[in-house]
């Protein structure tokens, strides 16, 4: 096995036997991840033929993109269910519960920033903020 074909393996695991329900379609599983591995190995070998990029560092970059672009995804679906879900948000407990964090975490997991972003993917509004945004400008100082 070559070092490509290895970190291929090691991305894509075949399963268990009997961990795939059906039983009939294990087969068909094994045969899909069998082609993802292939695919995967040509990758990475072609890569390495066009920029010399280093098959296991590559792997790992993309790895750590991929847990970024998830834990951002986390960040988000938080946001949704504290300030978009009406009447009543889910708990902090509840959220992080499902996420794996604590309760402190929940709460500081997310910002205006993925408000915003779940805004706009989903055309409105949440519920009023606690906190302004700390690129807000202060409010005018009231006078006497």
């Amino acid at each position: 096995m070559t070092t490509y074909e290895e970190i291929a393996a090691i991305l894509h695991p075949l399963p268990a036997p009997g961990s795939i329900e059906p039983e009939d379609v294990y087969n068909d599983a094994c045969w899909e991840i069998d082609k993802e591995r292939q695919e995967a190995a040509q990758a990475l070998e072609i890569a390495w033929d066009v920029d010399e990029s280093e098959p296991l560092l590559r792997s790992i970059a993309f790895a750590r993109r991929r847990k970024e672009e998830a834990e951002e995804e986390i960040r988000l679906l938080l946001a949704y269910g504290r300030e978009f879900i009406r009447p009543r948000p889910y708990t902090l407990a509840e959220l992080a519960a499902a996420a794996g964090m604590s309760v402190s975490g929940v709460r500081t997991a997310y910002d205006h920033a993925q408000v915003a972003a779940v805004a706009e993917a989903i055309g409105r509004t949440g519920r009023d903020w606690r906190a302004t945004d700390p690129s807000d400008p202060p409010d005018s100082p009231v006078t006497p």
